[in-house]
């Protein structure tokens, strides 16, 4: 049977087999176990051949598309019951896994993409490696540092949990259809923090609200977290814009947001 790649689902099914194969060996273990690995849009299984071929992951796979699933279970037969028809932003991963880690791989849809690496910060600490194929732009800004021009609110938040790698390059002509863009493979790799050392939630709110509003100062664009500014607030990060601050600053910053906030 063939599968119709549906705009609708953002789908591009890669077709170069070199590329689907160095996907798959981004995957970097060393501890000589066995990890959990879930694969997110199969779409036809050009990646899934080569991840399932590797003696150091337990393989699962969610496909949202019914096509593709029928495809799946037609050609790979041995999937079995981890061939799991579902949305994966919707799905309860720690039951999935039964509270075990386990690792996130695919050729992530481009309208979702950012969704998907949301998710992933949600299970931050049951995740301990990804490697993703998105759009090149979103590669780019996930992993650029502080001062660049498309550093942003994910690249803060993911940069907080994770070393991020922007892999190689991935050309339009080698999907079906090709998208009108160019792709990038990256790898994240959990780090070693266990703590931002301030309260997790208002970090998320502070760099949300420091981005929303990237051309003002930090003075300005916090007053969406601290409604009243307190006169006697100094702080010299106030002065700064939101691409200058890396992700302690950004620590810094929100533990003096939440003393204003109690003034």
């Amino acid at each position: 049977m063939e599968v119709r790649a549906k705009k609708a689902l953002g789908q591009h099914f890669l077709k170069d087999m070199d590329i689907a194969a160095r996907i798959a060996d981004s995957l970097e273990f060393t501890d000589g176990q066995r990890h959990n690995l879930i694969e997110v849009g199969p779409g036809t299984g050009v990646l899934t051949q080569f991840l399932y071929r590797r003696n150091d992951v337990a393989l699962k796979l969610a496909e949202i598309d019914s096509e593709s699933v029928e495809y799946l279970r037609l050609n790979y037969p041995e999937l079995g019951e981890n061939l799991i028809f579902g949305d994966f932003l919707k799905m309860d991963l720690d039951a999935l896994f039964s509270g075990e880690e386990f690792c996130v791989i695919g050729n992530f849809p481009y309208n979702i993409s950012s969704q998907i690496f949301f998710k992933i910060l949600d299970y931050r600490r049951s995740v301990p490696q990804v490697v993703g194929m998105i759009q090149k732009e979103v590669a780019e800004r996930l992993a650029s540092p502080p001062g660049s021009k498309v550093y942003g609110i994910l690249s803060v938040l993911l940069q907080a949990w994770y070393e991020i790698e922007y892999l190689f390059t991935v050309p339009e002509h080698v999907f079906l259809p090709p998208p009108k863009v160019k792709s990038a493979v990256i790898r994240l790799k959990r780090n070693s923090r266990t703590s931002l050392g301030c309260d997790e939630e208002l970090f998320r709110k502070v760099v949300k609200a420091c981005f929303n509003q990237r051309r003002k100062t930090i003075r300005n664009s916090i007053r969406a977290v601290v409604p009243q500014l307190p006169k006697e607030a100094d702080h010299p990060l106030l002065s700064m814009r939101p691409e200058q601050l890396g992700v302690e600053e950004f620590v810094e910053l929100t533990n003096a947001v939440a003393e204003w906030n109690n003034f």
